[in-house]
């Protein structure tokens, strides 16, 4: 989806912290991570800061009927979120991204189709909250592969021991997620530790995990203080990975830190190109959020982007068994990088539409077959949905059909050329929201949730709340979404939302 330029994004950071504002003078060089067209992004020093990419706007059908966006399977925004929910307070606005929230639930796909690592699902139903407005689910899924099935893995651990990184929940529970990867790796894996404050050392050199003592002494012997360059950090964890790239291997660099870093000799746009050109090399880099108060949410994710990695958020140690055990091999191994979703809608049928979330993963329809555009990384066993709302054109609401085509194009983990497919929607749309299926009717709730919480619409969370619970069944994660929905119920409104809501700063630039 190409939007004209009246309806360029606005880039808008948020600082939420004690003290209030930051200074203007700690603002970072202007980001290249951002989407085409859109603002520069300020990155104080100092609170809590995170990147608000707008809210994607309608557009008509017949004049683009094309909404194309790069794949993301992050879910930092929806563990921050939920971290600052338990704790009594709204998460700020500019933290919410709705794809990372719906991305972080699972969903059933149907077998994968023959010849492409994907499956897919297009499906939609009446609005649940609008009359004459439907809903539209869009998700690609690949298979989840065995320990058995995974390739050897050579990982750096390059972990931030400055002294904002002296908290339980930031080194202490970073040492704990590291304990945990290290128990769920096997033979034919290697680990390597390097460590960055105010310099850069090698804790560990590659080691193999049938030493598994050695590293846990080595994650045991962390300790925080001093300064954070990040920078000589991240060159010195690329020195050791750099060794260890084999074809039938892999070789990444996962880095755990609360963001809030100098970069060093760097500028921010060349630490960038660097993590770039080594993520074309073969070498991923993966982000690990921990901590509040000086949590840098943008400096993570646009790192992980830039690395060909995914960027996620601990809060626990159920969030790092989630991550590190769980889904091991979907946080490991590629299994199709620059993907890139084009969602074609028949502007016959379909007047207009909204693509709910991947503000900052627009991609220009012309750029789609551009296999130099990059797209998002996907692992095995990883999902992507998306959610749409879309209104018809009057001619079309008494005889539904399929509304469009989803265009999949991705690359190989070890290739350069890039492959396409096609999947027509198999079906026109549900009689009802009640007759479609319970994942589409759950997902729908997320996406309304996050959408409400980051003030993009503004639906009851009652309502909400209805569907979610309507859908959660007995699993865990899905209960456990109706609990956050009711302690925001809860809090909107009250003293210590508003005084929270105060605290924030904000600085935004229109793109021109």
């Amino acid at each position: 989806m190409r939007l004209p330029r009246s309806l360029a994004y606005v880039s808008l950071v948020a600082s939420v912290g004690c003290m209030g504002a930051a200074s203007k003078s700690a603002m970072a060089p202007t980001s290249i991570a951002m989407p085409s067209g859109s603002a520069v992004y300020a990155e104080p020093q100092g609170g809590e800061d995170y990147t608000d990419y707008g809210k994607n706007p309608w557009v008509s059908a017949e004049e683009d009927r094309f909404s194309t966006f790069a794949a993301d399977v992050d879910t930092a925004s929806y563990t921050i979120a939920r971290r600052k929910l338990m704790e009594g307070t709204l998460p700020p606005t500019a933290s919410v991204r709705v794809e990372e929230w719906i991305n972080y639930f699972r969903y059933g796909f149907p077998a994968a189709e023959a010849g492409t690592p994907f499956s897919t699902v297009m499906d939609a139903a009446p609005h649940p909250f609008v009359a004459d407005r439907y809903v539209v689910r869009v998700g690609v899924a690949t298979k989840a592969k065995t320990v058995g099935e995974r390739k050897p893995s050579a990982l750096v651990f390059l972990v931030d021991v400055s002294g904002s990184m002296d908290q339980p929940d930031k080194l202490g529970l970073a040492k704990q997620a590291l304990h945990v990867l290290t128990n769920s790796l096997v033979a034919k894996d290697a680990v390597s530790i390097v460590t960055y404050a105010g310099d850069s050392r090698v804790v560990l050199p590659m080691t193999s995990i049938d030493h598994k003592d050695r590293i846990h002494q080595a994650i045991d012997s962390l300790r925080s203080g001093g300064g954070t360059a990040m920078a000589s950090g991240i060159d010195l964890a690329y020195e050791q990975a750099a060794q260890w790239v084999r074809p039938g291997g892999i070789s990444r660099v996962i880095v755990l830190s609360d963001g809030d870093a100098n970069i060093g000799a760097h500028t921010w746009e060349e630490m960038l190109k660097l993590i770039e050109g080594r993520a074309k090399q073969g070498v991923a880099l993966s982000t690990i959020g921990f901590g509040r108060g000086n949590y840098k949410d943008t400096t993570m994710e646009q790192l992980a982007d830039k690395g060909n990695g995914n960027n996620y958020y601990i809060d626990s140690l159920d969030a790092a068994k989630r991550i590190f055990s769980e889904q091991l091999t979907a946080t490991l191994e590629v299994a199709a990088k620059d993907v890139k979703l084009q969602v074609e809608f028949d502007p016959a049928q379909v007047s207009k539409y909204r693509l709910v979330g991947y503000e900052n993963r627009d991609v220009k329809d012309e750029d789609f077959r551009k296999d130099a555009v990059t797209g998002g990384q996907v692992g095995w066993g990883h999902q992507v949905t998306a959610m749409y709302e879309v209104e018809l054109k009057d001619g079309a609401k008494g005889k539904l059909a399929p509304l469009g085509v989803v265009h999949i194009r991705h690359k190989l983990p070890e290739k350069d050329a890039a492959t396409e497919s096609a999947f027509t929607m198999a079906a026109p749309p549900a009689a009802s929201f009640e007759a479609a299926s319970p994942d589409f009717r759950f997902a729908f709730a997320v996406a309304a949730f996050a959408d409400v919480m980051r003030g993009g619409a503004t639906w009851s969370l009652d309502d909400i709340r209805a569907l979610a619970s309507a859908t959660a069944g007995d699993i865990k994660d899905r209960q456990e979404l109706v609990s956050l929905i009711d302690k925001a119920r809860t809090l909107r409104g009250t003293q210590k939302t508003i005084a929270t809501d105060a605290a924030a700063t904000t600085t935004s630039t229109i793109a021109q």
